[in-house]
């Protein structure tokens, strides 16, 4: 679509009017290099999200992850050896919520000393790669808000130990962000407003940034992707690594009990069949509530951010189509006059694509249980619920110095 040839679009019209010749060069190029059938995506809204027969899914549980894991480690410890297995940090976001205005990972979680998310997370991996005797290739998905700090951060605490060869940055795509009635705001005279496109766009953006010709060159055949919040999670855990393997599944997802019925979790279930993620929302109370004959829930298992993929199924579902969400918020934009206006209720649409329907992208999965003591403390606050509070005595209890 010819986006300066839609009447409709009044935000581009005004910047347009409102540029010298140079700035209207700036935009005219920022424009060409959208792609802007993502528009599109607003006319399908409700059937994006309209969902298919749900089934319960049985997990891999402690009992039997206690009983197997020497056997599941062997196997996993044999796949990092040889090269074939990838690590993925998804940290595009910024730390706002934290009262930090720089990237998520650079917050210090330490107390008595200085300890960075970032830095706990790479202490995390190398407990893996200590084991293993070889390095895992780290490829840390950053923003364009976030990108230069990260990297330079990184820089400046000499990757915190962690061999530079063996870490890639890349930047997630970006795609216009816009109003009810698909008038694509604009963040200046020469920008159109743009938001990251979800975290499910993670693989696409590691193609386009050219990152595939050194996945096939070091031979990898599995990816774990994470998120930057979970402060305690296992990355490239062999174990994990070994269970998917050895049970012949093309993807794996790292999932806690629940706590209780109404949790706000996601929960590892399947979908007409295939593996999926019912959204805690999208549970009828009998769903959430229905117990098998132990007494456990049915929809016993929340997803924590934290799965691993087969290389090959990734690049073919790179080719289709990813769902695309349509969701509303509050966007940030320069009004008709040219006042930049920051909205206090949702103005408008974005567009994200999701991890959870990755996982239903793929022929099977397994949900493999983890203790939420030891490998769960989400940073997404200050205070209260899954916060720098709750993440430090969960540390603490692991016996972290902080």
């Amino acid at each position: 679509m010819n986006i300066l040839e839609d009447k409709n679009q009044c935000y581009i019209k005004a910047a347009l009017e409102a540029c010298t010749s140079q700035e209207k060069e700036v935009l005219e190029k920022n424009i060409a290099d959208i792609d802007w059938s993502i528009l599109e995506h607003i006319h399908r809204k409700e059937t994006v999200n309209e969902r298919g027969v749900f089934a319960p899914l049985e997990a891999v549980e402690l009992d039997e992850i206690k009983a197997r894991g020497e056997e599941f480690k062997e196997i996993g410890l044999e796949a990092i050896r040889t090269g074939k297995v990838g690590a993925v940090l998804l940290a595009g976001g910024q730390g706002t919520r934290l009262g930090l205005d720089k990237p998520k990972g650079t917050l210090n979680i330490g107390i008595n000393r200085e300890l960075y998310l970032f830095e706990q997370l790479i202490y995390n991996l190398m407990d893996v790669t200590k084991e293993a005797g070889v390095s895992v290739p780290l490829y840390i998905m950053t923003s364009n808000i976030n990108n230069q700090d990260t990297v330079t951060f990184f820089e400046e605490h000499n990757y915190f130990g962690y061999p530079k060869e063996d870490i890639n940055f890349f930047v997630q795509e970006m795609v216009p962000a816009c109003d009810y009635q698909g008038r694509v705001y604009m963040e200046s005279k020469t920008k159109v407003a743009m938001s990251p496109n979800g975290n499910g766009g993670w693989f696409g953006s590691m193609v386009n940034a050219g990152l595939l010709a050194d996945i096939k060159a070091r031979g990898i055949e599995w990816i774990n992707v994470f998120a930057v919040d979970n402060c305690l999670q296992r990355i490239a855990d062999p174990v994990f690594v070994g269970a998917t393997i050895a049970y012949g599944r093309e993807s794996g997802a790292k999932v806690v009990r629940k706590a209780a019925p109404d949790e706000k979790v996601g929960v590892l279930c399947t979908e007409d069949g295939k593996p999926s993620i019912a959204e805690y929302y999208e549970m009828t109370e009998e769903m959430a509530t229905a117990r098998k004959e132990n007494g456990d829930l049915l929809y016993g298992f929340g997803v924590i951010l934290n799965y691993l993929f087969s290389e090959k199924k990734l690049e073919q579902i790179a080719d289709a189509k990813m769902p695309v969400h349509v969701v509303e918020k509050k966007i940030p934009y320069m009004d008709l006059e040219g006042n930049f206006v920051k909205p206090e209720q949702p103005n408008g649409y974005k567009f994200e694509t999701l991890v959870l329907d990755m996982v239903h992208m793929m022929e099977d999965c397994v949900p493999y249980e983890v203790d939420r003591a030891r490998e769960f403390a989400p940073i997404k606050n200050l205070h209260g619920v899954d916060s720098l509070d709750s993440a430090r005595e969960l540390m603490k209890g692991c016996g972290i110095e902080l």
